[in-house]
């Protein structure tokens, strides 16, 4: 199959040339491909494992996998927009994706070293998790960069939603392996199948919970290959040297006009708050229901299957949507639907739902047998279904806003709103909890995140011909 040459994106031009239904469907790959690191590494399975197997206590183990994590984005949060940048004056994606790819694979696959109980592993496994972080970082900033040679301006909501519905399936499957046929109970021997691990994974040493740092790596590497093999890079322009000069310039010339750019400055603030706000739902919707419904690794395992499945189906649907309305529309809408999900979330306890009082969770009971469960349950999905057309719809905002001419330098700014102040919501949400002694309280903060994201939003002012909607 020929591959087209990839164009400088802009309004739609009858003339220009976009990629192959083939390079486009191998790009959305990436998104496959990546997206087990963060099902895998950073929340359901190995960062919950390191918290309460490896480190000392988990109240220890949730430290320091904070402060590693805080690390990376400093990191991140810093060399982001200068990346991009440089990327931007020499042309090419590919080989930063290839390198900074090599850096996901060798920092997840050393994750296997996190035996239980081994204190000698501690900060050797930290460091390689910060490398894959910066590594899985990095590389689908300058992956997002090529979006806009891949398809016309009027496509651009339908590929990012379809890219990110494709990588919540991807961690999907990853998931179900992993839960399915590798991890097993200790006290059972049995994976969440009742079968008996694949591989000979011996569950008294957690090898099932430490594989999915090797299997990160392995699955990135097979499932990217297609977008290395099929899709078009731009040219080479400048050499790497000139390229650095002449990036940090232009980053320079960007960050000090960026005041006179006030929608691209008003949206990048707004991305930063309301992802704060995203990030801290995911980040402590479990931790919630475990201290509310007494949830273990199998209820908050299928749960996390759920809301992978709601977060396809909303990309996808939001990608659709964002070609026909535009995505500051669909940017809104999920922000209306994770609000009214987090105030409903607030009157859901064990013993009543929206003050009424229902039957409590029995030990022993089924799988979400209670009515509270089951209505957290729905409102865990709507959360699903509103984060990822939120997250999809964000980039494809980005790239009608940035100038075509430096896409990558503004992904890297992107990246640097949705890093820098990462901490803060968790933060409070912690902090919160602790002066109340109440999860609900915690959780409510986060209210006035996305009431802050949706006032900024409607203040951001998308250019003539830039959008459908």
């Amino acid at each position: 199959m020929t591959v087209t040459t990839a164009v400088p994106a802009g309004n739609a031009d009858p003339g220009a040339r976009y990629a192959s239904r083939t390079a486009v469907a191998s790009w959305i790959m990436f998104d496959w491909a990546a997206q087990p690191y963060f099902t895998l590494i950073t929340t359901f399975v190995f960062a919950p494992y390191f918290a309460t197997f490896v480190a000392a206590t988990p109240a220890e183990g949730q430290s320091l996998w904070g402060f590693a994590t805080g690390a990376a984005g400093i990191v991140i949060a810093l060399a982001s927009p200068v990346l991009g940048a440089i990327a931007d004056a020499s042309g090419r994606r590919k080989p930063w994706i290839a390198a900074f790819g090599a850096l996901l694979v060798i920092g997840s696959s050393l994750m296997w070293i996190g035996k239980p109980g081994d204190a000698g592993v501690i900060l050797p496994l930290l460091i390689a998790y910060g490398i894959a972080t910066v590594g899985v970082e990095f590389a689908t900033v300058f992956n997002n960069a090529m979006m806009p040679s891949l398809v016309p301006p009027d496509k651009i909501g339908r590929l990012s939603g379809t890219g990110w519905a494709t990588g919540y399936i991807g961690g999907i499957l990853s998931l179900v392996l992993v839960l399915g046929f590798l991890a097993a109970n200790p006290a059972t021997g049995k994976t969440l199948f009742g079968l008996s691990p694949l591989f000979g994974l011996d569950p008294a040493t957690h090898e099932g919970d430490r594989i999915t740092g090797p299997l990160t790596g392995l699955w990135f590497v097979i499932f990217v290959l297609p977008m290395f093999l099929l899709t078009p890079d731009f040219p080479a322009r400048r050499p790497l040297r000139t390229a650095l000069r002449e990036g940090l310039i232009e980053l320079r010339g960007t960050l000090r006009e960026l005041p006179k750019r006030k929608s691209m400055a008003t949206f990048l603030l707004a991305n930063m708050i309301y992802t704060d706000g995203l990030v801290s739902l995911f980040a402590f919707g479990g931790i919630y229901a475990a201290g509310t419904f007494g949830w273990h690794t199998i209820q908050i395992g299928t749960f996390g299957i759920l809301l992978a499945i709601a977060g396809a189906l909303g990309a996808w649907i939001g990608g659709k949507l964002d070609d026909r309305v535009g995505p500051k529309v669909v940017i809104a809408a999920s922000m209306i639907v994770l609000l009214s999900a987090i105030v409903a979330i607030l009157m859901v306890d064990r013993d009543s739902i929206l003050f009424v009082e229902v039957a409590p969770p029995v030990p022993g009971g089924g799988l979400f047998a209670a009515p509270a469960e089951k209505a957290y349950l729905i409102l865990g999905c709507l959360i699903g279904g509103a984060g990822g057309p939120l997250q999809a719809a964000s980039r494809t905002l980005l790239i009608r806003l940035a100038p075509k001419d430096r896409i990558a330098q503004f992904f890297g700014l992107f990246a640097l709103t949705g890093k820098v102040t990462s901490f803060v919501g968790p933060l409070l949400v912690g902090l919160i909890t602790a002066i109340t002694a109440s999860q609900k309280a915690g959780m409510a903060v986060l209210v006035l995140f996305f009431l802050a994201g949706l006032v900024l939003l409607s203040q951001v002012r998308v250019q003539p011909g830039q959008s459908s909607g």
